[in-house]
């Protein structure tokens, strides 16, 4: 689990749409919501600037965080996130409360290890293809994993890495997985390039046909002569 984050939170009490516009246009700020656990929901209100510095960083988006509010601090996760359609800036967030002794699910990152070096990249001229970035988990807040690593340096051309091939960390589970072996999902393949020796075989393939089919027909043609 990486360092946790501190979200520095207000209160807010002027509510709807009308407030939320005037609170992102003149005050620099982004309004947001805490629920869960055995409290009621709390209408918060976060600095943009600040917010902003720390979604550079990927583990903000699976790992606990600390939101303070006054001289109250709550653990929580990142549960959803709205944009902007035309701006792409962020213009309302959720935050999930936790409890340290209740396993929860997360989104947690991959990051793919020796894309360069790949065998089917490097040797037989593949091309990698991303079926996933992330990977849904459940385990409890305290082993959250930072991100989960996805060695491709053996992957040839033609073969797709799943997710039963991954290892997970300890008392970190697959939520897919956990669903049987039909949620067995792929997350990343070695594919060959256009126009490589696949391609040519399928041409080969095609024109052998092609070929015979017309043999065929000059047999007709002189039968019937």
């Amino acid at each position: 689990m990486s360092d946790q984050f501190e979200v520095i939170a207000e209160v807010r009490t002027d509510l709807g749409k009308g407030a939320s516009r005037r609170l992102r246009r003149f005050d620099g700020r982004i309004p947001a919501i805490i629920y869960g656990g055995d409290k009621a929901p709390q209408a918060l209100s976060l600095i943009r600037k600040d917010l902003e510095k720390s979604l550079e960083n990927e583990a903000f988006y699976s790992q606990v965080l600390m939101v303070k509010v006054g001289n109250t601090i709550e653990k929580a996760i990142l549960k959803d996130m709205q944009r902007h359609p035309a701006k792409n800036r962020v213009t309302h967030m959720d935050f999930l409360r936790i409890d340290e002794n209740v396993a929860i699910k997360v989104n947690v990152p991959i990051h793919f290890l020796n894309e360069e070096a790949c065998y089917g990249v490097k040797s037989q001229g593949g091309i990698i293809q991303h079926q996933a970035t992330d990977i849904e988990v459940q385990c409890l807040p305290a082993d959250i994993p930072a991100f989960i690593e996805v060695d491709m340096l053996k992957v040839e051309t033609g073969q797709i890495i799943h997710l039963s091939e991954i290892a997970l960390p300890a008392n970190v589970i697959s939520v897919a997985l956990a669903l049987g072996e039909d949620h067995d999902l792929a997350i990343a393949s070695v594919i060959a390039p256009k126009g490589g020796d696949e391609s040519l075989d399928g041409e080969a393939d095609a024109g052998a046909d092609e070929s015979a089919e017309g043999a065929a027909a000059e047999e007709d043609g002189d039968s019937e002569d």
